[in-house]
């Protein structure tokens, strides 16, 4: 990459191939400046540091999560939304294995608006089960929950029975398509 094409989206970019070639061990500053063509503090004109370049590539991975799952349940509303969204979600997950284990799970406030717009497609797609104010925020963490900790456990083989996993992960989205439908 040309040194007058580096910006900080750029530098992101370029972090998320690291990441996509030897997982999230390998993104150092170094790495990603060497990608680039540039000296390690080069990159400093457009992330100060490798935690601030961790946040960035959390939030451009959060959002295109948003975005995949956003597109997913377009047009969709309660159980088939839930469906459409658990499977975008684990999906992105395995195409993406490396760039899902980067992304923070505490708050930040660089990804904060992409956080924001993954907790908003959640309680939109809760309220087709009357869920709103607190009851949609603790819906949608226990949806977090299954699906990321799917996710996490898939990525890292643990699980190590000889069932299907997707018989596994279908189980699931029936049993959080239930747990919905119960009384609230």
């Amino acid at each position: 990459m040309a040194r007058a094409a580096l910006s900080t989206s750029a530098v992101v970019g370029l972090a998320i191939e690291v990441l996509d070639e030897g997982g999230p061990e390998a993104l150092t500053l170094s790495a990603v400046s060497g990608r680039a063509g540039v000296t390690t503090p080069s990159l400093y004109k457009h992330v100060h540091s490798l935690a601030e370049l961790r946040a960035l590539v959390s939030a451009r991975v959060m959002n295109d999560i948003a975005d995949r799952a956003g597109h997913a349940v377009l047009g969709r509303s309660a159980d088939e939304a839930i469906r459409a969204f658990m499977t975008a979600w684990r999906h992105y997950a395995r195409q993406h294995p490396h760039r899902y284990s980067a992304v923070l799970q505490s708050p930040d406030p660089r990804t904060a608006e992409a956080g924001t717009r993954l907790v908003d497609i959640i309680t939109a797609t809760l309220r087709a089960y009357g869920l709103e104010d607190s009851a949609a925020i603790h819906a949608a963490r226990c949806l977090r929950a299954a699906v990321h900790g799917f996710a996490v456990l898939e990525a890292q083989d643990a699980f190590g029975l000889p069932e299907n996993l997707d018989d596994s992960y279908e189980l699931l989205i029936r049993m959080t398509i239930a747990g919905l439908r119960a009384p609230h």
